[in-house]
């Protein structure tokens, strides 16, 4: 792929990033009732961005249908997926569109408090962020939008990217996920309704206000509506930050961002997707096929898939809170057992023996940790199982 190719594919979509009158899109939005801005982002289809994939207008609907003298809207910075870097880059360059869409929820919902619960390895970030957050409010004061945002900082815990976690560490508690139901939209942040969306969910519903749901729909495909952003790193000549269409074939993906040796891409961060070469061309980057919240990693032939799946697990081990024990001896269990295999302590099929207990992990992990820990362990062992063996 060329210099000049890559540049014009990158100004194809240019949502996240572009600068904006936001006072205009404030102002518009406040002019607009709460029914009409759901039935706005309910008719872009627009899902979260973050991973999980829930349907953002649906996600207001219900917080703003909530009888509650109290609501609060967070978003979730706490940006800890391997792989992805994207939300601090926004938060850098575009905080007050993040700002803006915050607003526009609370608008939408009833809510007069919001947070940014951001990573604590962004704490940099902090000083400028609260910058233009006194400039933000002094115009929300004069639109006479009750509404102020305050910065958490976390503390580096992975588990906390998951909003019933992060809502934990925020009332002051250890970060552990919370049963579900109720949700966050009715019982969340000091058990008020609340609505969790993440750094690139805000941008996007700000600018489908701005452009309305038919443009935002010409993007992407019928089950994968828009653009997303995507943290591009590994054996790559262009690692980076860009702003693609969904529904792109993988092949299309390594077409544009390969060495010309890639032989698998991690979809998704640790958490995602390992898939081999031969799959490029049937697997689609969106919801129908492998959706990702944004860490897209390549990996070319001189890269061992077994160090790859050794580190992920290393990561997960650390990383769970302990609390089910599903993820906390799972984890454990995988790393152990792909040691044992390499080391030739255990036969070969000992591999599918760790896959069955993947299964376990996936049905009775508590969260989305323990949950995703083998969609790495199983697509990496069914297309690499040669390089774990050997």
């Amino acid at each position: 792929m060329s210099t000049d190719k890559l540049q014009k594919f990158k100004k194809r979509i240019d949502l996240i990033f572009s600068d904006v009158n936001w006072k205009e899109i404030l102002d518009k939005a406040l002019k607009t009732s709460a029914d009409d801005i759901i039935k706005e982002l309910i008719a872009s289809c627009i899902r979260g961005r973050g991973g999980a994939g829930f349907p953002t207008g649906l996600k207001w609907k219900f917080a703003a249908q909530q009888k509650s003298d109290k609501k609060y809207v967070i978003c979730n910075a706490d940006e800890g997926e391997p792989g992805t870097f994207k939300d601090r880059e926004i938060l850098d360059k575009q905080a007050k569109k993040v700002f803006l869409g915050m607003a526009i929820c609370a608008h939408t919902v009833g809510s007069d408090e919001g947070y940014i619960y951001l990573r604590g390895e962004y704490k940099f970030l902090v000083p400028q962020l609260e910058k233009e957050l006194e400039e933000f409010h002094k115009e929300l004061k004069a639109k006479k939008l009750d509404f102020k945002i305050s910065i958490r900082l976390g503390s580096g815990a992975y588990v906390c990217g998951e909003e019933t976690a992060l809502i934990e560490s925020m009332e002051g508690r250890r970060g552990e996920p919370r049963n579900k139901p109720p949700f966050p939209v009715v019982s969340g942040y000091l058990g008020k309704p609340t609505v969790v969306n993440n750094v690139e969910t805000f941008v996007y519903t700000a600018m489908i206000l701005k452009d309305g749901s038919k443009q935002f729909c010409e993007l992407g495909t019928k089950d994968s509506r828009g653009s997303k952003v995507f943290s591009v790193s590994g054996d790559t000549p262009n690692p980076g930050i860009y702003e693609l269409e969904l529904g792109m074939t993988l092949d299309e993906f390594v077409e544009l961002f390969g060495d010309g040796d890639t032989k698998a891409v991690q979809v998704g961060g640790a958490s995602g997707f390992c898939v081999p070469r031969r799959k490029f061309k049937e697997t689609i980057i969106g919801f129908e096929g492998i959706p990702t919240g944004g860490s897209m990693m390549l990996f070319n032939s001189s890269r061992s898939m077994y160090n790859v799946l050794h580190n992920f697990l290393d990561f997960f081990c650390e990383e769970s809170c302990g609390q089910c024990t599903p993820c906390r001896v799972g984890c454990q269990q995988l790393l152990k057992g792909i040691v044992a295999v390499k080391a030739k302590e255990k036969p070969s099929k000992y591999l599918e023996d760790l896959k069955g207990m993947t299964e376990t992990m996936k049905s009775s992990s508590k969260c989305g940790l323990g949950q995703s820990v083998p969609n790495c362990f199983n697509s990496i062992i069914d297309n690499f199982k040669e390089e774990v063996i050997y």
